[in-house]
């Protein structure tokens, strides 16, 4: 019975129970807390070293009230790229390639930052459907498709980091099912093949940790907006 490819992407169950929870959770027993001591070990060291400058950097162009969302921001930039990375290992499951985990993590936090704008500072966030100097002709549909841009904006998310994910797995197992296939029949075709699924591999890393950073990029710009 040939497996379909796209098996990789069903949420695994034990006993009708499905694993995507655990799958989930385990990201938040791999970053430790620091400790009262005056040193800590390395691995908290560089855990705090990249927490502090990721916020810093991502952070410093938005306002101090928009400031506050720094935890949250760190947060879901640490969860997103640990559930990434910890998806290309064998035998596990990725959360991030399925459109409705990413969709529940992408609109609440878009809604937060629209409700914010509209809260804090209406005539602003409103400003942006209609741009200064539009031609009377234009003012109807402008604010149409400004409206209909930013209610796209949450499913450009979900989407934007589902199908790369998806696509980067997918195309792993192909070149992967193809070293197999060509080893008992060509073995030097197969090593150059083995070769570039190791080349991809090193690209798939990167492109996990670099979506996780653009899915926050997005809200923290998106945040700027509005503050």
């Amino acid at each position: 019975m040939m497996i379909s490819f796209f098996d990789q992407f069903m949420s695994p169950a034990l006993l009708g129970m499905p694993l995507i929870i655990l799958a989930m959770t385990l990201p938040t027993s791999l970053f430790k807390t620091p400790t009262k001591r005056w040193l800590n070990n390395r691995y908290t060291t560089v855990q705090t070293w990249f927490t502090t400058n990721f916020a810093k950097q991502l952070l410093s162009p938005i306002s101090h009230q928009g400031q506050k969302w720094a935890l949250a921001l760190t947060s879901l930039m640490l969860f997103l790229m640990t559930m990434n990375l910890l998806g290309l290992l064998p035998y596990t499951f990725t959360p991030t390639t399925q459109l409705s985990v990413n969709m529940a993590l992408a609109v609440p936090m878009w809604l937060s930052t629209v409700i914010i704008g509209m809260r804090n500072q209406p005539t602003m966030s409103l400003a942006h459907l209609l741009p200064e100097g539009t031609p009377t002709v234009l003012i109807p549909p402008l604010i149409i498709i400004e409206t209909i841009s930013l209610f796209i904006r949450p499913i450009a998310l979900g989407v934007r980091l589902t199908a790369n994910l998806t696509a980067g797995h997918l195309l792993m197992q192909l070149i992967a099912t193809a070293v197999l296939v060509l080893l008992p029949m060509m073995p030097t075709v197969a090593t150059l093949t083995l070769i570039i699924l190791l080349l991809l591999t090193l690209l798939e890393v990167a492109v996990a940790m670099i979506q996780a950073y653009v899915f926050v990029l997005l809200l923290s710009l998106y945040l700027q907006e509005n503050t």
